[in-house]
């Protein structure tokens, strides 16, 4: 069902060397990069109509046009379940409100007596977001891309997700899925595409006859689209390269193990290259949860499909250690995407965890509330990026900006140093630079320390 991975006993290796005796799924984005290259440029010169021409070569529908008219996504809205658009709703409120108190304001410190250094913070101008629809149809994708970039403040911001079949006659055919376009209608996004994959990255970094260009790509999606964001790194802002989804459960002998199985499952249920990982210093918990997971992978609905093939893959595990210590351990060289502690203590814990995409404390804090109503944003590093990357926040999609601010008086009281540095650095123009504006001093400047002569 799951393999295990016994690190009792002996002294854990450190830094690489635990990272390599851990479980990780075969994600390989520089093979597919070679792939997507073709395509990207393709739109690049083609535009529209090789968008068209890949929905029909890759989602199977016919186009005429990639933009959604806006009807579509007013009927969308209107015939949107009212108990799907209830928890909507409840998941775009409690995003806005965890998300509005990231707003940064400026900051303005002075360095001398009329010298000052105030950084600014200004939203990127235009963002395009990608929200998938292979598996699964996501529209708490859409919530979780579109609310930060609105708190902070993007003013123009488009989406993009896969046309989509439908039944014969169906109004939505060739549309993305109606359940995201009833999010983007929620939302007010009212710029949507029906493109997918590597070539919906293409279309909002190169921009199309319909599309204006972005200055940034945000959102989740397969390899093709990580593939893309890396093609393209350098001409747009991403937010990163997002592999398969993963848990990790750091739990000891007070967990529940149908609690523990049942969130493995939950995020097993993805993807079959989707990550569960268990560590645990209780062998009676690890037998316990992998009873349970028998069990619960056997009736859940995606069982053969995703979640099996998930949970017997070489990227999940059950990871037996000799103590909490050391699964923290484990647990940081690991950079879990989500990381659920289940230990005695678990507030007390969770404080002491370096790496992690989120963490969701005790047992009533499960991945499942983080991935729609938490208030969090489900948009997470993976594949280990947690040890130097943060999920999707306002932040994101601000830019920090220093805007320097000295008098005459304040640059003479440091230009001998600007001269001093910019001859040991070899780069005398730098100093003569600062220079130029005191003709008066000569080449030595400003008297060390002291107002310029007048």
């Amino acid at each position: 069902m799951i393999s295990r991975i016994d690190l009792r006993g002996d002294a854990l290796p450190a830094g690489g060397a635990l990272r390599d005796l851990l479980p990780r799924a075969e994600f390989d984005v520089e093979a597919a990069l070679e792939k997507v290259r073709p395509i990207c440029e393709d739109v690049r010169h083609r535009g529209d109509a090789a968008l068209i021409d890949y929905a029909r070569r890759f989602d199977g529908v016919d186009l005429d046009r990639v933009r959604v008219p806006a009807a579509a996504l007013t009927r969308a809205l209107e015939e949107l379940d009212p108990a799907v658009r209830a928890g909507l709703e409840e998941s775009v409120r409690r995003a806005r409100t965890v998300h509005r108190e990231q707003r940064r304001t400026a900051s303005t410190t002075q360095v001398a007596p009329g010298g000052t250094v105030t950084e600014k913070w200004v939203p990127v101008g235009r963002v395009g977001l990608y929200a998938p629809g292979g598996r699964s149809v996501y529209p708490s994708s859409v919530v979780m891309n579109a609310v930060p970039a609105q708190e902070a403040g993007v003013e123009s911001i488009a989406l993009a997700s896969p046309p989509q079949k439908a039944p014969a006659g169906g109004w939505s055919a060739g549309l993305p899925h109606p359940t995201i376009l009833a999010a983007c209608a929620l939302l007010g996004v009212d710029e949507v595409y029906a493109a997918g994959g590597a070539q919906a990255v293409a279309m909002f970094a190169y921009g199309t006859q319909t599309c204006a260009p972005a200055d940034m790509v945000t959102g989740p999606g397969n390899v093709w689209v990580a593939a893309a964001k890396r093609y393209f790194t350098g001409r747009i802002g991403i937010d990163t390269e997002a592999g398969p989804t993963e848990i990790a459960v750091l739990a000891d002998a007070t967990a529940d193990p149908s609690h523990v199985a049942a969130d493995l499952v939950s995020q097993a249920e993805h993807d079959p290259l989707a990550a569960a990982v268990l560590v645990t210093d209780s062998a009676a918990l690890a037998d316990a949860v992998e009873r349970e997971l028998r069990s619960r992978a056997a009736a859940t609905r995606h069982a053969d499909d995703r979640v099996l093939p998930a949970l017997r893959g070489r990227q999940s595990a059950i990871v037996l250690v000799d103590g909490i210590d050391e699964g923290l351990r484990v647990v940081d060289a690991y950079g879990a995407e989500h990381l659920e502690i289940q230990t005695a203590d678990a507030a007390a814990v969770a404080r002491r965890v370096r790496n992690a995409g989120a963490i969701f404390v005790g047992p009533w804090s499960p991945v499942s509330l983080g991935d729609y109503c938490a208030g969090s944003n489900h948009v997470l590093p993976t594949g280990g990026c947690a040890c130097h990357s943060s999920g999707l926040s306002v932040q994101s999609f601000l830019r920090g900006i220093h805007i320097v601010d000295y008098t005459r008086e304040a640059l003479a009281e440091v230009a001998h140093h600007v001269v001093t540095l910019a001859e040991a650095e070899d780069l005398p123009a730098h100093g003569e630079a600062v220079m130029a504006r005191f003709p008066a001093e000569g080449r030595g400047g400003p008297r060390a320390g002291g107002a310029p002569r007048r």
